[in-house]
């Protein structure tokens, strides 16, 4: 397997296995000045997900139309294997989320122009929700950090988290995930939760891995 291109926002995208690994983050949201979820992925930045990934990172900003054209314009450039957003969930003081769905419809809260989606849905007549190919309950199950409970979501919140996840998982068939991080505080470090989000993200690129083999055996 050749290297792997990885892109990384808060609202983390990513994509992996040989094609593009996207990681992308978002910037201030609501009173937070300062986004935890982009401080974690410049983390994630530092420590790369192995030789094999080249990761490469992106901010995005809070704003659905925005969001939404660089979301569809990773799809239709890059074409990754799997796109990975995290985002800054405020109410948490010590969770991370892993969030299974991205809903289409809902979104009534405006963005910070003031501005929300046409029939406050994603895409006009899209399913009312899509499923990762990542199985969440399977990581919740298997992977622990130290330091952090980790849960599992089916709800990610009717805002540009959701927004963004949705319109991912819309264009990509699925290959997509979204994880959710708490604010940063002292004891969760921009450091910290740049591990956290390391092994994480090794247990989804493992069990894309793992997909990848069998949807192989299958075609023989």
């Amino acid at each position: 397997m050749g290297r792997t291109s990885l892109a990384c926002s808060s609202r983390l995208q990513m994509s992996w296995m040989g094609v593009q690994e996207r990681a992308r983050g978002f910037g201030p949201f609501r009173q937070y000045l300062v986004n935890s979820s982009w401080e974690a992925v410049k983390e994630l930045s530092k420590r790369g997900l192995g030789e094999n990934i080249d990761l490469q990172i992106m901010q995005l900003p809070v704003v659905y139309r925005k969001a939404k054209e660089q979301v569809c314009k990773i799809w239709t450039t890059l074409q990754p294997l799997l796109t990975v957003h995290v985002g800054l969930a405020s109410s948490t003081t010590a969770l991370i989320i892993l969030e299974q769905c991205g809903k289409n419809k809902g979104y009534q809260e405006r963005d910070v122009c003031g501005f929300h989606p046409e029939g406050a849905c994603c895409v006009l007549d899209g399913p009312e929700k899509i499923e990762s190919t990542i199985n969440m309950k399977s990581l919740w199950k298997n992977v622990s950090v130290e330091g952090i409970d980790i849960i599992l979501s089916r709800d990610a919140g009717r805002y540009i988290c959701d927004y963004t996840y949705y319109t991912s998982l819309y264009y990509g068939n699925g290959r997509a995930a979204f994880i959710h991080v708490p604010p940063l505080s002292e004891s969760v470090t921009a450091e910290f939760l740049g591990k956290a989000l390391q092994t994480i993200i090794l247990a989804m690129l493992e069990q894309c891995g793992e997909q990848r083999e069998m949807d192989h055996r299958g075609k023989k």
